[in-house]
């Protein structure tokens, strides 16, 4: 039997289906506000079911473009997610013919990373030679940021392990999930997260310092302390100017969660200001795939001490032995600074946006989303018996669709008209409690909302209200 191996064995037919695939992928884009989230249909695992074969294109088109998760429509502001861009579309294409392992070894692909990194460096603030490396997302950019801490603290922890010492790290109440998974991955334990109480939605400084002081004479180890730029439920920024002086006099590590906030960077005042401070970080954990619309996946942990970054992960068998000049050449690589060894090239879809668009265009989505979560409270406040949770600080916006409600019965109804909304393709609004009340949350991280688009849901909340 003639081996037909696994490339097209007809290159022209093969061209007119992916030019096919093309045509289907740009209507997906052209058509987003006409493709909201819809219910799967119960068949659907049965169609994907392996060696169906048939027309693959159309199988596509027809079983999966229509049922996304649905962050790519304009009205879609449930979870902090990244609605995606055109470029993901040219970057995708690029990246599937290159086939890039961003491990190491000397190619294209990784003078790109290296160029997106020190460019993302520079708009955070962190100095000239500060590390880092793309991930998968701020959770994994996180567990790499705080093993870089343990090692700075416990020079010995790789080989001989953690020991009888008690590290202990600070984070304000409502950190975010990545760092109590991380402090669980790496071993020092949810117990050894202390939670400091906030003020007006921040971290207290002088509670951290109390505890911190509480900790040492009880022969803790106090080693990191985790800000927050862009808090999940409502979008409120630490004072991290305050938190880098206190970091300094205490010797901790200062981190901080910037999934989405860190983007403030790059927005108009008065937005920009939110993130002061946060270039003197020692890691920085963001993510591209939210506030800066690309498709997942893709993260990046910065750190300002290369040599740290570096003694947290390095490794090299003598099958990734490096040399001076070849493929194998390059050095460093990027398997020295994380925990992947394969990796793909998640540099391209970034540097494809940020060619085709420009900074500014990104500056400017990120400002209009703020505006946008200020215009949805505007709108709120305007409605007879709705009411704002708070005020909008950043891009977030929570509100109760009936004020006039007891607790109870107002946590059942915003939770209802969520679900239908959801459901009926008009808009996607999560929830979360505030003051012991389930409210309605918006999180705007999408590039396509209008103020149209504001007023169309407010409206519809409104309308189902008075169910």
């Amino acid at each position: 039997m003639a081996d037909k191996g696994l490339d097209p064995q007809d290159w022209a037919a093969f061209r007119a289906e992916a030019r096919r695939m093309l045509e289907a992928s740009i209507d997906q884009l052209e058509q987003a506000a006409e493709r909201p989230w819809q219910p799967v249909p119960e068949d659907l695992q049965a169609r994907y079911e392996i060696g169906q074969g048939g027309d693959l294109v159309s199988r596509i088109e027809r079983d999966v473009l229509p049922h996304h998760g649905g962050n790519i429509h304009p009205r879609f502001w449930g979870w902090v997610q990244g609605t995606g861009l055109a470029s993901d579309l040219i970057a995708g294409m690029a990246g599937a013919v290159i086939n890039g392992n961003l491990g190491g070894r000397d190619h294209g692909a990784v003078r790109m990373e290296r160029a997106v990194i020190d460019w993302t460096r520079a708009k955070m603030g962190m100095p000239e030679g500060s590390s880092g490396v793309l991930v998968t997302g701020t959770s994994q950019a996180t567990v790499i940021a705080f093993q870089a801490a343990r090692v700075k603290v416990l020079e010995g922890v790789r080989k001989d392990g953690q020991g009888t010492a008690r590290l202990v790290a600070y984070a304000g109440e409502g950190v975010h999930n990545a760092t109590l998974k991380a402090v669980e991955l790496l071993g020092i334990g949810s117990a050894n997260l202390r939670k400091v109480p906030l003020i007006n939605g921040r971290m207290d400084v002088d509670a951290l310092r109390a505890m911190v002081a509480e900790d040492k004479a009880a022969g803790a180890l106090p080693f990191l302390v985790v800000g927050t730029a862009g808090s999940v439920d409502l979008g409120l920024f630490d004072d991290l100017d305050a938190l880098a002086d206190a970091a300094a006099d205490e010797g901790l590590w200062l981190h901080v969660d910037g999934a989405f906030g860190a983007w403030t960077r790059i927005a108009e005042e008065p937005y920009r200001s939110l993130s002061d401070g946060i270039g003197r970080a020692h890691s920085i954990a963001l993510d591209f795939h939210k506030w800066m619309y690309v498709g997942y996946d893709c993260g990046l942990v910065l750190i300002s001490d290369e040599a740290a970054h570096r003694a947290a992960f390095a490794a090299r068998p003598s099958y990734l032995e490096g040399a001076d000049r070849g493929l194998a050449g390059g050095d460093p690589w990027f398997c020295d600074y994380g925990i992947d060894l394969s990796r793909g090239n998640r540099a391209l879809k970034v540097w494809c946006a940020l060619e085709m668009n420009g900074e500014d265009a990104f500056s400017d989505a990120i400002t209009d989303n703020c505006r946008m979560a200020a215009l949805m409270a505007e709108t709120v406040k305007a409605q007879p018996n709705m009411a704002l949770g708070m005020e909008a600080v950043s891009n977030v916006c929570v509100f109760t669709a009936r004020v006039d409600l007891e607790p109870e019965a107002q946590s059942a109804l915003n939770a209802e008209i969520a679900q239908s909304l959801q459901e009926n393709g008009e808009a996607v609004f999560s929830t979360t409690r505030i003051g012991g009340v389930m409210m309605l949350r918006a999180a705007i991280t999408n590039h396509r909302t209008r103020p149209a688009d504001i007023g169309a849901a407010v409206a519809a909340v409104a309308r189902l209200a008075e169910v």
